[in-house]
């Protein structure tokens, strides 16, 4: 069953009201929103398999694993031969990663994630292996659904910064940070159309 963030009208407006260049691109993709299933065991996987590839590959290699694991659940990957995965397009790496999860990390659909601010589940998360800030920054967006996130470390949220406010050209994280700082607290949604800039096609974890 996917879940509509129900701060996602109030956030709309606020970007609005603080930034038009962002009010823009809201008005050019405003739907559909973000959702999210609840899973935090796919996201995870899901994010380990788009790690540091393009957006075209991680699609590619996600409906190839999806065909071979079906529902993606700890159980299904477990079912499966290292081989076979390696087979849909995975690096060894990613595949030791994706079946260490699978064996040690499957409390993470189970466990109350609620209680916990956006930095205690960094934490929590980044010490599973494979796991590092910006695979954690995806749960906290597609899973958790948490308001304010700002993930410096995905490119295409800095490649859309810099193309809509210095035409392009680089700019330092510092600079980044302030113009996103008018966002907040709703920066998690700033993250969602910047993407959407990028890439019509929505992004999904």
């Amino acid at each position: 069953m996917w879940a509509v963030p129900p701060y996602w009208t109030a956030a709309k407006a606020h970007l609005r009201s603080v930034d038009p260049v962002l009010g823009a691109i809201i008005d050019s993709h405003e739907d559909p929103p973000l959702r999210s299933k609840g899973r935090v065991f796919e996201t995870l996987v899901h994010a380990i398999v788009g790690q540091q590839i393009s957006a075209k590959a991680a699609d590619a290699v996600w409906g190839r694993f999806l065909a071979l694991v079906g529902e993606v659940t700890p159980e299904r990957v477990r079912a499966q031969s290292t081989e076979d995965a390696r087979a849909v397009g995975l690096s060894g790496r990613k595949v030791e990663y994706i079946f260490g999860l699978a064996e040690n990390g499957s409390w993470v659909d189970h466990f109350d994630w609620q209680p916990l601010d956006d930095d205690a589940v960094r934490r929590k998360l980044i010490s599973l292996r494979g796991i590092g800030p910006w695979t954690a920054e995806m749960v906290l967006i597609f899973s958790l659904l948490r308001p304010d996130v700002f993930p410096l470390g995905d490119i295409g949220v800095l490649r859309s910064i810099e193309d809509l406010y210095a035409g392009g050209a680089r700019l330092p994280i510092e600079k980044i940070e302030e113009i996103g700082s008018v966002w907040a607290p709703y920066r998690t949604v700033a993250t969602w159309y910047l993407w959407r800039h990028v890439d019509a096609e929505p992004v999904e974890y």
